[in-house]
């Protein structure tokens, strides 16, 4: 593809091996003394010391620092550099944007440099796929048999296929969450399913799976038959709690389309769900996007008119404190306007400090920084529109290197 930096697929398959042992201090020195006799930062710093310095590097520039000498190379492959990268702060987030329906090709946008690479992704076969990420990994799921799981680190590429989850096998709507604790690196998938009862379109079957990477087992939480009620694809984890975007079947009022119902994952009994609230979403939705920033739930919603909640006027970005919301920001109306025909539907995924926005119908990506409260673009993805119904989607990940599923 045209415009795009390529360095990744350069570099991945190295990174992707088994990293052996890191060279001993005193081997390293001498073959540099040998190289050089000039005094040099390079040689002046240990390589402990250096280590530390090229783990706080960017991703991307870890990569190139790779390439330097072999001196760098040996460090940043060694395991000693994967645990001094683990405990720096978190990376920011990066998105990968499909660029096709049919094929799973498409661009990841680094928001630090400000650069879009072509990425190969690792066991998916379709942007359809339900997609969720935590920590460095992300989980893919089949949108046909749904049975299909793989989790993933997008930038080393090492992937891991799960036995098929219990539960029902034919489901109308389907949310897919992945939770990894960064200290052990263990991780909890969690799958919610939504069949409507036979003859009665008030009445839906609902049922959560949760998956322990710790004991690889799935266990078939909860499961009962809402009224009114059904889930969609919207689900996140967060502090330990299993957040349910659900949607009326019908007879509701406008401002009552949309809510959230939980569950408590950490508490299991044989009678099932412990722990559930019902939460109303603040204002009329079009849609509602749920993620997880900083272990606080944050929901980008699709703000709808008053007297037709189905038209998008606005979007919306909320924190729930509680059962309550706290509105953060609301899209300025020139951004709004800058995605050109926008949809009451859109994709939006976020982890540590950013918000990811996309409409469907373009390439165009917008970036909300919950710091600095601040609405930007990214730079350009290198991708034209090639017929009008062409559609794009895509997901936010965090690049790590240490992380394994």
């Amino acid at each position: 593809m045209e415009g795009e930096t390529s360095w990744i697929n350069d570099c991945f398959d190295d990174v992707a091996r088994d990293i052996g042992e890191f060279d001993s201090f005193s081997e390293l020195s001498d073959e540099s003394s040998k190289e050089i006799s000039a005094v040099s930062v390079d040689l002046i710093l240990p390589d402990d010391l250096l280590e530390r310095i090229l783990a706080y590097l960017p991703i991307a520039s870890i990569f190139r620092a790779g390439s330097v000498c072999k001196r760098w190379r040996d460090i940043v492959s060694s395991r000693r550099f994967l645990w001094n990268f683990s405990h720096v702060l978190p990376q920011k987030p990066w998105y990968f944007m499909f660029t096709s329906s049919d094929e799973p090709v498409g661009y990841a946008y680094d928001p630090v440099l400000r650069k879009w690479y072509g990425i190969d992704l690792p066991c998916i076969e379709t942007s359809s796929w339900f997609i969720a990420s935590s920590h460095g990994l992300v989980c893919f799921m089949d949108n046909d048999s749904r049975s299909d799981l793989y989790v993933c680190n997008p930038i080393t590429k090492c992937c891991k296929k799960l036995e098929e989850p219990p539960g029902l096998k034919i489901a109308d709507y389907s949310a897919l969450a992945i939770s990894v604790n960064r200290k052990p690196h263990g991780y909890t998938i969690s799958i919610v399913k939504s069949k409507q009862v036979p003859g009665n379109f008030f009445q839906w079957d609902l049922s959560i799976c949760t998956y322990d990477s710790e004991t690889r087992m799935w266990v078939a939480s909860w499961s009962e038959v809402l009224t009114g009620w059904r889930s969609g694809d919207e689900s996140v984890i967060c502090g330990g709690v299993l957040y349910i975007l659900i949607y009326s079947t019908g007879g509701g009022t406008p401002e009552n389309r949309h809510a959230l119902i939980t569950y408590n994952l950490s508490c299991r009994s044989s009678r099932g769900l412990l722990i559930r609230s019902f939460i109303p979403v603040p204002c009329p939705l079009t849609c509602g996007r749920l993620m997880n920033l900083k272990e606080k739930l944050v929901m980008v919603g699709g703000i709808g008119k008053q007297d037709r909640p189905d038209i998008i006027k606005g979007i919306g970005i909320w924190v729930l404190n509680g059962k309550e919301w706290q509105e953060i920001s609301r899209m300025p109306h020139k951004f709004f306007q800058g995605f050109g025909e926008f949809d009451d539907v859109f994709a939006s995924s976020g982890t540590d400090d950013l918000i990811y926005v996309q409409s469907y119908g373009a390439p165009a990506l917008l970036v909300f920084d919950m710091n600095q409260k601040q609405w930007k673009w990214s730079q350009k993805c290198p991708v034209t529109k090639r017929f009008p119904l062409q559609l794009f989607t895509g997901f936010c990940f965090e690049p790590r290197l240490e992380i394994e599923p």
